[in-house]
């Protein structure tokens, strides 16, 4: 079974980073042919998808988050990362891991969400 968890502090200041990690276990993050993702989705709002860090270490942003968005991996502690700069109170939202493989639009397994809020 695999799942996947969510750290990160939850408030953060209005021009500071966000930084995310996101630990899985049962399962390898280098597997074929899995994007690991990160999707939030603001109070009130739908969920919105940030960008994938693929199995092979490519990596896709959102075209709208692309300048402040920076993803990374940590293979040999199985995690991936989230970085957002310049955040304002426009970025609270709870955000998400998320794992889907290539070949199809469903995301199989999701982590919890964890509440991230930014405000001075």
């Amino acid at each position: 079974q695999v799942q996947l968890q969510e750290s990160g502090p939850g408030l953060v200041k209005p021009s500071q980073t966000l930084s995310l990690t996101c630990t899985v276990s049962g399962g390898s993050i280098t597997t074929d042919y899995y994007a690991w993702t990160w999707i939030r989705q603001p109070p009130g709002k739908g969920l919105e998808w940030i960008g994938y860090i693929a199995y092979n270490g490519n990596i896709y942003y959102s075209p709208s988050l692309k300048s402040r968005t920076s993803m990374s991996r940590d293979t040999s502690k199985n995690q991936f990362t989230l970085q957002l700069t310049s955040v304002t109170p426009e970025d609270t939202a709870v955000y998400y891991c998320a794992r889907r493989h290539i070949d199809y639009e469903c995301y199989d397994y999701w982590g919890q969400g964890t509440q991230v809020t930014v405000s001075s």
